[in-house]
Order: structure tokens, then sequence, then C-alpha cells
């Protein structure tokens, strides 16, 4: 079990707080806040417990060099406008971050600079894990978006701390996933959307020992109909993926896992042009699948609303075009109304949910695709396992 702040002294302490502030920003404004949002309730909790809030994150892909274009300074002065007062220090280690640190007061809080601007982050390298532990008496981490990295900030740096906690929104992820992975209530039925088998394979096959019913959209769908010999026109598809279906059936079958494939479809004769309703499971030859069609949606609904826990990552379509958003939308009020755990997982997915507004409604909605993926196929996160040490 990972320890929670709850549980820890922070007074006159130097607590360094992993955060995820990798935020969208235009000509220098924040344009979605949900991450800083996100972390709040851990920041301030800290705060009241008088520690010394020194906030680390990174911002895009600056690669190891200063580029002002990733600096978090617009983060800085975007959360002292509306959420909370922060001191800003344009760099992350060295003298300079040293001096600021040791001028902080109780209770005050300090966003140091990008930490991708050194290659030693995401090399987790000693001698910048070093520098990080210089400003460090408690490790807080909060960003489970990067947990599965084994970057210095996330899992090089707790390795050197004694006292390590999880933030609250951390302690939500874990939460969820542990409960999945583990003693999930039944039945449980993951689906799986978005374009590419090959994304998604390792996820599929630990699902199998997990789920009891898995339902697929999306392009990825159209691989699994030509393997189970259907036609599916000019429709997406991996060829090189065939043998991995068919690995994977012959694996479910074992297992006694359902795998439902889309029964009508949604198409055009070009990518997002007009739309054309094939209220049959074969798709003509001139067409390609961009949606499940209500058939679909129909199966789904019926077999869905059986069960007691749901995952869901990877849109059933091409829902940013709203002739093929239906399949994806009516998932996620479907979601919304069933009586069960419900974990979406995924940058498309949580897109899709709160679009409807269905998030409002969810047991949980995961701030990281690529962790809460990989959670789900390995079990663990090095982000996580450090925290246990």
């Amino acid at each position: 079990m990972v320890k929670s702040v709850e549980s820890a002294n922070f007074e006159g302490k130097r607590v360094f707080v992993r955060v995820d502030f990798n935020v969208p920003l235009k000509d220098g404004i924040v344009t979605d806040d949900t991450r800083i949002r996100e972390a709040i309730k851990t920041i301030e909790f800290i705060k009241e417990k008088k520690g010394k809030v020194i906030l680390a994150s990174h911002l895009g892909r600056p690669k190891g060099e200063f580029k002002k274009e990733f600096s978090l300074n617009p983060v800085a002065d975007y959360i002292n406008s509306n959420f909370f007062k922060v001191k800003f220090v344009d760099d992350c280690i060295g003298e300079k971050v040293v001096n600021a640190v040791n001028e902080l007061k109780n209770g005050e809080i300090l966003l140091l600079e990008n930490l991708r601007f050194y290659k030693g982050e995401e090399k987790n390298l000693d001698d910048f894990c070093d520098e990080l532990k210089k400003i460090t008496d408690v490790y807080v981490n909060d960003a489970f978006g990067t947990s599965h990295r084994k970057h210095a900030s996330v899992y090089g740096l707790p390795r050197r701390v004694e006292e390590k906690y999880a933030g609250f929104l951390l302690q939500k992820e874990v939460n969820y996933f542990e409960k999945l992975l583990q003693s999930p209530d039944r039945p449980f039925g993951a689906i799986l959307g978005g374009a590419k088998v090959s994304d998604k394979i390792g996820v599929i096959e630990s699902l199998i020992n997990l789920v009891d019913k898995i339902f697929i959209g999306g392009a990825m769908a159209y691989t699994f109909l030509k393997y189970k010999g259907y036609s599916i026109g000019k429709s997406l598809v991996e060829d090189e993926q065939l043998e991995t279906v068919k690995n994977i059936y012959k694996k479910a079958e074992e297992e006694g896992v359902e795998i439902f494939t889309p029964v009508d479809h949604v198409c055009s004769a070009e990518f997002c042009g007009e739309k054309e309703i094939i209220n049959d499971v074969n798709i003509p030859d001139n067409l390609m699948g961009l949606d499940i069609g209500e058939k679909t949606i129909e199966l789904y609904r019926s077999q869905l609303s059986k069960c007691k826990t749901v995952l869901w990552n990877g849109p059933m379509g091409v829902f940013e075009d709203e002739r093929y958003s239906k399949g994806t939308f009516e998932i996620a009020n479907l979601l919304a109304n069933i009586d069960a755990v419900v974990v979406v997982g995924g940058g498309d997915s949580v897109s899709a949910v709160k679009k409807t507004g269905a998030d409002k409604k969810l047991s949980h909605v995961s701030t990281g695709g690529g962790a809460s993926l990989e959670y789900i196929e390995l079990g663990h996160l090095p982000g996580i396992d450090v925290l246990k040490e």
C-alpha cells in the first residue's frame, strides 16, 4: 500500500510535490486548467499543515533544452490569478533554486521551472536526482499521468527520500485501478477502441485474464472483422496483426471471455466524407467504416447493462466529426446511467465523456492515458512502486 499524505507531518519541512501541470497553452495563456484543479486538494492540504510546498512538473517536450515556449512561468501567472499565491523560480536545480527554497516560509508555495529543460529528468541521471534531493525533505507524487515513467522526479528522487507519500489524486487513481486488478465486481466488461490493435496488444492480453466481456470499437475493430472473414472495404486494417487477433481469440476462448465486435457500421467513401449507413456486418468494397452503427450500439448496450464493472479506453469512431460521433457518445451516456463501477482512461475517451457531460456521473475518469493502460497491462507502475519501498 502507498502511504497517503493524510498520515504525514509536514510542518516546517520542504515538501517536493510532483504535479502534472503539462497543460495546453495558447499565446502564453492556459486553455484548459483541469490538471491544475486536480492538484489543488493536495497542495492546499500540505499548505495547511505548514509544509513548504515545492511544485515540480514538466511541460511539453523541450528535450533537455531551455526553450521559452515550454516555460512554466505562464502557468505560475495563471495560478496566481485564479487559485492561490505561488512564487516562481526560472530553474529547477542549482544555487538559485536552493536559495528560493530556503526563503520559503511555512505554508508558502514555489513552482520550479520545467524539469525537462534538463536531460537528467527523462534519463533519470544520478547527478540530477542528487540536485533535486538538495531541496527535498519529504516527497509527494500527485502526477499519475507520468507514473509509468522512470524519470528523475518520478522514480529517482523518491528512491533517495525516506518520507514519501501519494497525493490525493494519485491515491484515488491507485484505489480504482487496484480494485480493477484485484477484486472487481462481476461481470466485468472492457470497451476498447482507437485506431490500432498494435497499440493495445499487451492490454488486451492482460484484460483477458481479468474481464468477462470485451467490446471492440474504433478502427481496430476492422482488423478483428477481417480476421473473422468479413468484408471491411477500404477500412483501416493492420494485416500484420491478424495472427495476433487469432491468438487473442484463442486465449479468450480458453478463459471463457466473450469478445463483441460491430455488427453494422456508419461508413463513407473517403475519410470523413458523406456518411452512409450499412445495416450489415460486411462493408462494401468502396466504403470505409468510421463509426459503429445502431445495431452495434444496441448490442453493446444490452451486454454492458449487465456488467457491474466497466473499463473504457478508446473511442468507437471518428467522434471529432459529429457525423461519426454517435457510437462514442451513446456509449458515454450509457455508462453514465448504468449501475456499475465505471473507470474511463485514455485521452480520447476522457474527451468524449467530458463533451457529453457523462464524466460527472462516472465513478472515475483517469488523468493518465498511457499510465492507465500500462497499469492494466503490467499490474504496477514504477512511480507507484517506488512509494511502497
